[in-house]
């Protein structure tokens, strides 16, 4: 079951990345700043959640639809899984640096509901039952997410919440659900998909329990209409615009590419209570190099992306271990101010994207597309940042990423040179020197 909904959603993937071949011209990038920087946000779900982009664990990139615990007892979708990765979060440093969520994905459910209609957790692989997960999880601190649909099955082909959105929601509200992940396979119809995800939003609501509600509402619709963000906005607290990440570098440009070519319309419907979700960080896995485990980091913090973690936390190398736990890059993920960054220009095989951040603060990010040759150099004129006020009269500069370095005190007119290896990102930090005098 986990192959067809991979190979299923790899279709629908493909499908939403049909435009990542239109980019923005550097001109119009660079029309777009204060356009994107000032443009008011519209209303957020009012539930409370995702006041910042939010962080956890997802098992489905990972550990997909592996339901057979005989041959594979380690890595099969059970309630030891999600136990362990629970425990890991607290005594391997997850959870104090901002790791809140234990996320179940698909295949968690059993075949049928009960006699009731109330959904119910497969007996060999959740033996305790979905309570007890969640009682385990919150005993830890951390909060525990959980995966349905809202057509009539999900995606792997067990039981889907159509009809049944009440009953499900105060399902996962008397379990002590904290998130739910609702995806859009096998709906009947566009109105049935559009009308269960507004539909479900009040649901949740109305069990008084605080449910983040992570949405697929726009990758589901875009092949059919624009998705009307003003309104998914109203309904969601995250949601996906592109199709499920791959462990591959071609993966990750794509939802980069993607995302450049939809920025006008993504940037300004961001913000503290609904975030745009580019989908998992696959770091600390087998398909990416460490210096595209730095862009991914690095864009997705700038991005103001949710960061849930899709990895094996009990075999994780040090390096990707000490990335995903970068207290500093995290901070700019979790920068209050809570506007999304954007590609700025793009020269040849050079990205710089930009984020402005609290206290007069900016995030840039160069990347460095070329996928040949040695490192290279990249320079260019401090003035061009935050549409002109991103160091004005003056600035601290901090490199985040690869490595942390104090590049010190450049002035609005200096020039900046970087030097970025193939595929890699240099992440910095721009800050008022009494800023950055504060922060020592």
């Amino acid at each position: 079951m986990g192959g067809s909904r991979a190979k299923r959603l790899g279709q629908e993937g493909t499908r939403a990345f049909a435009f990542s071949g239109r980019s923005l011209s550097s001109a119009l990038a660079l029309a777009l700043v204060p356009a994107l920087v000032g443009v008011p946000r519209v209303t957020a779900l009012d539930n409370g959640l995702a006041l910042t982009p939010t962080m956890g664990w997802l098992h489905w990139e990972r550990f997909t639809c592996n339901v057979d615990c005989i041959e594979d007892p380690e890595n099969c979708i059970s309630e030891q899984l999600f136990m362990q990765m629970a425990d890991l979060m607290v005594s391997e440093g997850w959870k104090d640096v901002g790791y809140e969520y234990v996320c179940i994905d698909d295949c968690w459910l059993a075949s049928k509901r009960d006699e009731n209609g109330r959904l119910k957790a497969d007996p060999e692989r959740f033996p305790s039952g979905i309570r007890h997960l969640a009682n385990y999880v919150h005993s830890k601190g951390l909060k525990l997410g959980i995966y349905q649909d809202v057509g009539t099955l999900t995606c792997a082909g067990y039981p889907g919440s159509y009809g049944y959105y009440d009953i499900d929601a105060k399902t996962f509200a008397d379990w002590g659900v904290d998130l739910l992940k609702f995806d859009g396979c096998n709906s009947k119809d566009l109105n049935s998909l559009v009308e269960g995800y507004k539909y479900m939003s009040f649901a949740l609501n109305r069990t008084g329990r605080s449910i983040l509600y992570s949405c697929e509402w726009p990758l589901y619709i875009r092949h059919f209409q624009k998705p009307n963000y003003t309104e998914i906005r109203q309904y969601c607290n995250l949601w996906r615009n592109s199709g499920d990440i791959l462990d591959s570098w071609s993966s990750v440009k794509s939802i980069l590419a993607w995302t450049v070519s939809e920025q006008e319309t993504l940037v300004p419907v961001a913000g503290p209570g609904g975030w745009n979700d580019p989908d998992m960080l696959v770091i600390g896995n087998f398909g990416l190099s460490w210096e595209q485990q730095v862009t991914q980091m690095a864009l997705w913090a700038v991005m103001a992306a949710p960061l849930f973690m899709s990895n094996d936390l009990r075999h994780i190398s040090p390096q990707s271990k000490s990335l995903l736990q970068n207290k500093d890059v995290i901070a700019i993920n979790q920068d209050p101010l809570g506007k999304q960054g954007y590609r700025l220009r793009k020269v040849e095989d050079f990205e710089v994207w930009e984020r402005p951040l609290s206290n007069l603060a900016w995030a840039v990010a160069v990347l460095n597309q070329k996928e040949i040759g040695g490192p290279q150099n990249y320079a260019f004129s401090i003035a061009d940042l935050g549409g002109g006020l991103g160091c004005t009269p003056a600035c601290f500069i901090t490199q985040i990423l690869p490595v942390k370095q104090e590049l010190g005190l450049y002035e609005w007119t200096s020039q900046l040179k970087v030097r970025v290896n193939p595929t890699g990102t240099v992440l910095l930090k721009l800050q008022t020197f009494q800023q950055h005098q504060s922060s020592q």
